[in-house]
């Protein structure tokens, strides 16, 4: 059941953005009086799943869930319909159109992508504000493992700016210094300019940059996990914990550190600090030698509401923040030490990311995240994509003269041939990522 949720999230997600792209190129061509053979979810190769004739479009879903298509009468696309483009121009086709209007059709799909994600982010604010755990204000410092020690982090470190601008948001900060060149922290009262080595980068991009920065955060009990331990030997919400079979705890972080060294079902002595009382508590751990609490970080978070107006431009800049970071991450991905490329995802490593039960937060987020990432991609001056025909597009209303045909559909073929490629590089890497599962 799991795997389905997790599955028709990516599914709807998908259908959602694709079509809502596609639509950003039919209305243009529909206002400029360009006829639209098709309106397809979905790759219709050989066969679709459903179609039906409305007008002069066809409207499909096809078997073939990589995307989906409108096929514009008169434009040389992936279909390669050569022997509509060696008749003369009729008035409805793309190519009879003045330059202006084909770059307009053509930009519409990238432009309802980015308008979606700010309507999205804006939406998001104002309902739910912003609430974010300072990275510049941490009370305790940051918590790191060795991945963060060797980019030169510290526990106890303080982040203050990364490539000299400030860095606000904890949640941005691994981003961000997986995208910098050099991080500047307070370490016990001193400032300190850390230059991140791409070695680091490596290592925390073969890790899957789990936990190799954290915070440290006091050991308060926010829950208790449903019949764990800790729920049966009565631990509140709110309780301190201030020791474990005598051993002190100062942070979460020492908490979990000293539950390692015991055994699986061992009872543990814990003192706690309750209502500014010592309760001494005998807790007998899992299977897993968890005692099941989750801690509290209510003291480190903050939230920054927004009004209508206010969550507007805060909305756009959120998707400029999200746009610019996957411009950046360009930096890494193509870097050959730190070997970016190998954890690129596709629609399977996707599917990995979503949630197993339904969340109404992640999903718009998530679509909001995914639409900017569609925006951005398929303006890439790749031909096959939006952006290889603004490229065209730009050439002939700069030079006044359209590229001939032949290059046209020469470009078609090229790009195709790189689109392919890229797709089985992130296929390959979702598959390899699953048989490694397996080997290990």
């Amino acid at each position: 059941m799991e795997l389905i949720i997790q599955i028709l999230t990516f599914v709807l997600i998908i259908s959602i953005l694709v079509i809502l792209h596609e639509f950003g190129h039919y209305l243009p061509a529909k206002w400029f009086k360009t006829r639209v053979e098709k309106f397809y979810l979905f790759f219709d190769w050989k066969f679709s799943l459903f179609k039906k004739q409305i007008g002069e479009t066809e409207w499909g879903i096809g078997w073939l869930p990589l995307g989906g298509y409108v096929k514009i009468s008169g434009m040389i696309d992936e279909s390669m319909d050569t022997e509509q483009m060696s008749k003369d121009p009729e008035p409805w086709e793309f190519r009879s159109k003045p330059a202006w209007q084909r770059l307009i059709i053509m930009m519409g799909g990238v432009t309802v992508n980015f308008l979606l994600a700010w309507l999205i982010y804006a939406a998001l604010l104002f309902s739910n504000g912003d609430t974010y755990i300072p990275a510049d204000s941490l009370k305790y410092g940051i918590l790191v493992d060795s991945v963060g020690q060797k980019l030169g982090l510290q526990t106890g470190d303080k982040i203050l700016a990364i490539d000299g601008e400030k860095s606000v948001k904890f949640s941005d900060a691994a981003k961000d210094i997986l995208f910098g060149d050099e991080i500047t922290v307070d370490r016990d009262g001193r400032k300190v300019t850390i230059k991140i080595a791409d070695e680091g980068k490596k290592d925390f991009l073969a890790n899957k940059g789990a936990n190799f920065l954290s915070y440290r955060m006091r050991p308060i009990v926010e829950k208790t996990q449903p019949n764990s331990g800790a729920e049966k030997a009565g631990i509140q919400s709110g309780d301190l914990i201030k020791s474990v079979n005598g051993k002190e705890v100062t942070y979460y972080s020492d908490f979990i550190a000293i539950m390692q060294g015991f055994d699986p079902h061992e009872t543990i002595n814990l003192e706690v600090e309750r209502n500014g009382s010592i309760k001494r508590i005998n807790l007998k751990l899992s299977d897993e030698k968890k005692a099941g609490i989750y801690p509290s970080v209510a003291d480190l978070r903050v939230t920054d509401r927004y009004g209508l107006f206010a969550a507007i431009p805060a909305g756009f800049s959120k998707t400029i923040k999200v746009l610019t970071d996957q411009v950046r991450q360009f930096k890494i991905i193509f870097n050959r030490t730190t070997e970016g490329y190998k954890q690129v995802k596709g629609p399977i490593g996707i599917v990995e990311m979503m949630p197993t039960a339904w969340d109404w937060d992640f999903f718009w987020g998530f679509l909001a995240y995914f639409s900017i990432w569609l925006a951005f991609v398929n303006l890439l001056p790749i031909p096959a994509l939006d952006g290889g025909h603004v490229m065209f597009l730009l050439y002939e209303i700069i030079s006044g003269r359209p590229p001939s045909e032949k290059v046209l559909e020469r470009g078609q073929i090229v790009g195709f041939v790189i689109v392919m490629g890229l797709m089985a590089v992130v296929f390959g890497n979702d598959i390899w990522n699953i048989l490694k599962k397996f080997i290990n």
